[in-house]
């Protein structure tokens, strides 16, 4: 079983489970299933390293691999969903859209630099 840090520092009396876990804010760029699987994969190499070091070298690739594939795909379809809301606008329309789509871009840009 792979040590959880997160989980260690929670109070006793907090709750346990996923609902405990998700905090107020914006959607995960990853969803759930599939951060869980890159997590376990990594845990796999970190796990398996003192008996296997160069599978677990390639293992640990593999999830940070897949994991910068997840963000780019992720990131790609907001940049594609926003563009697409404010390009569509004809000049002089109410500038509601363009103006949700810039704190979306401030939004995700900010998340991304906080990493």
């Amino acid at each position: 079983m792979m040590y959880d840090q997160t989980r260690a520092q929670q109070p006793s009396d907090q709750p346990r489970g996923s609902a405990a876990r998700r905090a107020p804010g914006p959607e995960p760029l990853i969803p759930p299933d599939e951060r869980d699987k890159i997590v376990r994969r990594l845990g796999r190499a970190l796990n398996t390293f003192a008996d296997t070091p160069r599978q677990s070298l390639e293992e640990a690739e593999g999830a940070f691999d897949e994991a910068v594939a997840q963000l780019t795909a992720a990131l790609a379809e907001q940049r594609r969903a926003l563009r697409a809301g404010w390009q569509s606008q004809e000049p002089g329309t109410q500038p509601t859209e363009p103006q949700f789509a810039l704190r979306q871009y401030r939004e995700i840009t900010q998340r991304m630099l906080r990493l």
